[in-house]
This record gives structure tokens, C-alpha cells and sequence, in this order.
């Protein structure tokens, strides 16, 4: 399956302990980062991450795309939601779009460890029916 991984500036280390502790489990599927991102998880897990422009340059754009055309089947997106961003209308556009297409969706660790797990156990499996 396809995992997008998006964090904020403040989230970047967070989300990269959750890799490497998921590390077994995200190394069975194809990983997708915007660039710094997928840098700092690649440099942590040694996990191949597939890496988009940084999102504040057109980055978060280009996941929109792949969730647009379903080649995305679950986004992790540690966000900051005490901090305002210029991009925020991108960001909010990600939400959108995995709404519309019901892409899984986790904004913060709990949520990402629930939907790893479960696509671990197989409870995601649906999605391939789904493209």
C-alpha cells in the first residue's frame, strides 16, 4: 500500500520516532514524503521514501494529486494545529481530498498507531478492492 507522511516543522521528530518504531511494519509498503520529510525519515529508518517537493514549495500540491488520482491509501500528517501557516488553505485541502476519496487520515500519534496497526492486521485490505 501507499503511505503518505507529511509533518509540520515542529512534528518532524515526532514523526520520525514513529517510524522507526513502525519501522518493520512501514517497510512492507511504498513510503511517500514531502522532501524534507521523507530526508529525516529516510536518515533515521534507512527506509526508501519517495519524496515530493517540500510542501510550503508545491510539495503538499503533489500529494493532492496522488490522493486525487487514489495512489494514495493512508496519510499520516503530524500537524501543529497551534500554529497557523501561510499554506494552510494546501493543507486544508488534504483533508478535503482524503475525505472525498475516503483515504485514511491520522493528524496526530494515537490515530497513526491505531491505522498502522490496523494495516498491519489487515483491516485496510478494502482498499485495494476500492481502487
Amino acid at each position: 500500500m501507499n503511505i503518505g507522511l507529511i509533518a509540520h516543522d515542529s512534528k518532524k521528530k515526532l514523526l520520525q520516532n514513529f517510524c522507526i518504531a513502525y519501522k518493520g511494519i512501514l517497510s512492507k509498503h511504498e513510503l511517500y514524503a514531502t522532501g524534507t520529510t521523507g530526508r529525516l525519515v529516510e536518515e533515521v529508518t534507512n527506509l526508501n521514501v519517495h519524496k515530493f517537493l517540500p510542501g510550503h514549495l508545491g510539495g503538499e500540491s503533489q500529494f493532492g494529486s496522488q490522493i486525487e488520482s487514489n495512489e494514495m491509501d493512508m496519510v499520516i500528517f503530524m500537524r501543529d494545529p497551534l500554529n497557523k501557516r501561510t499554506h494552510e488553505p494546501d493543507i486544508t485541502n488534504i483533508f478535503k481530498l482524503c475525505d472525498i476519496h475516503n483515504i485514511p487520515l491520522a493528524t496526530n500519534v494515537a490515530t497513526a498507531e491505531m491505522l498502522i496497526i490496523g494495516l498491519d492486521r489487515g483491516d485496510l485490505a478494502w482498499r485495494e478492492l476500492y481502487k
